[in-house]
């Protein structure tokens, strides 16, 4: 069951990669704030649904080889990566939102009353 859980980050990872990609660039400034929303959001998803790390590293292996392959572009000069500073922010903002998201606490989940820490 994890392991569909970690497929799943990692198809989710790649979609919301290439509507950042698609949304940073056509709605310059909204959409990079868009794009950026998104992308920490399905970091924070994936750790809170795994309740590990694993679940950042899968939504960003999807994310970032979206990304990359977005940004090489074709032979025929189509790219949706020009260099441009909206698209170094979601770039680089979207790797570091992946580290912020890492360095987070996962909170444990308590299943029974609370009691007294002297006891």
């Amino acid at each position: 069951m994890k392991a569909l859980a970690h497929a799943g980050l990692v198809v989710l990872g790649a979609l919301v990669g290439t509507a950042g990609a698609l949304v940073q660039g056509g709605w310059f400034p909204g959409g990079l704030l868009l794009a950026l929303l998104a992308t920490f959001f399905l970091f924070y998803a994936g750790l809170r649904a795994t309740g590990s790390h694993l679940g950042i590293l899968s939504a960003g292996a999807g994310w970032l080889v979206a990304v990359i392959l977005l940004s090489r572009g074709r032979g025929e000069g189509d790219q949706l990566f020009w260099g441009g500073l909206a698209d170094l922010v979601y770039v680089l903002g979207g790797m570091s939102l992946a580290v912020i998201c890492a360095t987070l606490a996962v909170v444990p989940q308590h299943h029974g009353p609370a009691r007294p820490l002297d006891k």
